[in-house]
């Protein structure tokens, strides 16, 4: 008997529906000679300690650090049922076909369970990055050998022992610290979640700790042929910060009162270059997290949760939990049936067929930079779009815009700036005049650029030559402030987890880490900051995540190395030397032992007290509380005359 090990039921059930196997057994699907099953997560969990010595009930620094000998697992209780049905499969089966999802943790969920029912016979994988009808039969014909992909397997289990050893022996070393000091709680410390918790209290700290710093602008309408435009005002570099904002009070006023007296300003320099974008790539998970978030609000998990539906249960999207944007040159000949379909299901994009080109191969289209899994990317089983609804079906049209975008033009436009003299100031317009839209045409409302602030919408200038008068028909002065940095939002934090290389300081490790994969993976990110919020280490005010009083007492307690965000960085680097062959599982786990037995004897004698800042940034308070408040400032315009009629 050939049987299949999938990973949830509905994955089973429809891997099922193509083998022919309908007929429903024991925890499996039953067809000719070939049998479905499936877990339910992981059916099996790293032993607690309790299970190597009875002592490790009762929490005790003596008894740290804790290192098995022999790794031990145990059956989850909650899904006993079904682990007892797949050890019998596995018993009757002739040959295995592992058919969990694409990933280390779906490989850990099979090779786990084979080598804890000690099945030994033939093992074969199906890689499946889509579960349509006609995706699922294309991978059962190229399956591949179980080899292939075993060492996904021991990275993965290199993570869970790293997760075990720092979580099970850090959280009792702090909570027993803590403990001592008075504060009864638990005080969970792990391999990922820690450096991810420090990432949003450092972020608070510079926030609380914001002094804002007055700098002026000008900005000055100035009208040519009847049409008005705005140019502002450049400083000299000498009185500006780095970001050219004039930190001169005085000398901005001088400026303002000369060009308030002015009656034209003269072009001195014009140039108008194309520009050309194309098109953004395919959507890996954590991007399509942060886009979420932004323009949709959506938190992490909600998103993944979202993306795993339109998967799972609706067909329409290939695999989520994707690293990677960019697709393999082999689906490219898959296109105009894709297109087709969705073009049939939403009759929305007929709007596109005219622009739509099937053939047209962008940058996504790159085999040596696709990992084990390509960008998500709509299904041709692009069916009943009436049954997505609400969140569903702005998830799935974003998904599908960003897979629209690789059959159409580069977007370009005109970029003009033109630099003026206006009674000796220097002066600068800057204009954007759109010649093809390309692939923003396929762009929904909810992609539009965010305006912030500082980043209005694009002006188009009229048609000006080097050497012409345009009248001054305002000037404004503009007292304004330096502004704090933003406190993350789940997307936001998603990001920072991604591209931790950026945040950190050691230059030699920055180095190291340009490469890396960040904290975490696409598919546990979502589950840290979730866990974060449900341990009452972050709140939630709006979009915005604050961490709270125990957080911060926790970060300021617990080794550098062990909240640095560098360090899991390095470690997520080792753990892909394990799946490369370059590192085996007992190394890793060995220096992972001698690194945390390190940490323990370091630490044990700390004096730990659990408290917080008194208005932990995010809690409502003004970015500059306790600090200088400034004075309210209002725009001021300081000539409000029209320009003299031609």
């Amino acid at each position: 008997m050939r049987l299949y090990l999938c990973e949830k039921p509905s994955q089973a059930k429809d891997i099922a529906a193509v083998l022919g196997a309908r007929r429903r057994g024991d925890g499996c699907w039953l067809g000719t000679d070939v049998t479905v099953t499936w877990c339910i997560g992981h059916l099996l969990e790293t032993a607690p300690p309790d299970a190597y010595d009875a002592r490790y009930k009762r929490w005790v620094l003596a008894d740290l650090p804790i290192i098995p000998d022999k790794w031990k697992m145990t059956v989850k209780p909650r899904t006993a049922s079904q682990y007892k049905a797949v050890k019998r499969l596995l018993g009757e089966a002739d040959e295995l076909i592992i058919a969990t999802d694409a990933d280390r943790e779906g490989e850990m969920i099979a090779r786990e369970l084979v080598e804890h029912c000690r099945y030994r016979g033939p093992i074969r994988r199906l890689w499946l990055s889509a579960l349509d009808d006609a995706s699922i039969r294309k991978a059962l014909a190229a399956l591949k050998p179980g080899a292939e992909t075993f060492s996904l397997y021991h990275s993965a289990l290199g993570r869970s022992r790293a997760d075990w050893l720092i979580g099970m022996n850090m959280s009792r070393l702090f909570t027993l610290l803590g403990r001592q000091s008075g504060y009864q709680g638990v005080l969970p410390v792990g391999r990922v979640q820690t450096p991810t918790l420090r990432l949003v209290v450092d972020r608070d700290r510079s926030i609380a700790n914001f002094v804002p710093v007055a700098y002026w602008a000008i900005d000055v309408q100035l009208l040519h042929d009847g049409t008005p435009f705005t140019a502002q005002w450049r400083a000299a570099s000498e009185v500006c910060d780095d970001q050219e904002r004039c930190l001169n009070q005085a000398l901005a006023q001088q400026a303002a009162a000369a060009m308030t007296g002015a009656a034209s300003a003269r072009v001195i320099k014009l140039r108008t270059e194309r520009m050309r974008e194309v098109a953004p790539l395919p959507f890996d998970l954590g991007t399509l997290q942060e886009v979420c978030s932004k323009k949709l609000g959506l938190g992490a998990q909600e998103t993944l949760d979202i993306a795993q539906a339109l998967y799972e249960t609706h067909k329409v999207i290939t695999y989520p939990r994707s690293d990677c944007g960019y697709l393999p040159l082999s689906q490219h000949s898959e296109a105009p049936g894709i297109l087709a379909a969705l073009r049939q299901a939403d009759p929305a994009l007929n709007a596109l067929h005219d622009y739509l080109e099937p053939q047209r191969r962008s940058r996504a289209w790159n085999d040596a930079k696709v990992s084990a899994h390509h960008g998500i990317i709509p299904t041709a089983a692009a069916k009943n779009l009436e049954k997505l609804a609400g969140k569903q079906r702005a998830v799935y049209t974003l998904i599908r815009a960003r897979y629209l975008a690789q059959f159409l033009p580069n977007h370009e436009y005109d970029r003009t700036q033109a630099d003026f003299d206006c009674a000796g100031e220097a002066l600068r317009a800057v204009g954007k005049q759109i010649v093809e839209p390309g692939w923003k045409r396929a762009l929904p409302e909810a992609l539009a650029p965010a305006r912030g602030r500082e980043a209005p919408a694009p002006q188009t200038l009229p048609n000006l030559m080097e050497g012409i008068e345009c009248a001054v028909a305002n000037v404004q002065l503009k007292d304004l402030w330096t502004q704090p940095p933003k406190p993350f939002t789940e997307g936001d934090l998603i990001k920072a987890m991604k591209n931790v290389a950026k945040l950190v300081e050691d230059p030699l490790l920055k180095q190291k880490l340009k490469d890396t994969t960040g904290i975490g993976t696409e598919a546990t990110r979502a589950s840290i900051i979730q866990g974060l919020l449900d341990r009452g280490y972050l709140v939630k005010n709006g979009k915005a995540l604050a961490a709270t009083p125990a957080a911060f007492s926790l970060i300021d307690a617990v080794p550098r190395a062990i909240a640095d965000p560098g360090t899991t960085a390095i470690w997520e680097q080792a753990l892909d030397m394990v799946q490369s062959g370059e590192m085996s599982l007992e190394e890793f786990v060995t220096k992972q032992a001698a690194w945390m037995s390190k940490q323990v004897a370091r630490c044990a004698g700390l004096s730990l007290t659990i408290s917080g800042p008194a208005s932990p940034a995010g809690r409502g308070a003004t970015p500059w509380k306790n600090k200088r408040k400034p004075a309210k400032r209002k725009t001021s315009p300081v000539n409000k005359r029209t320009a003299p009629k031609a």
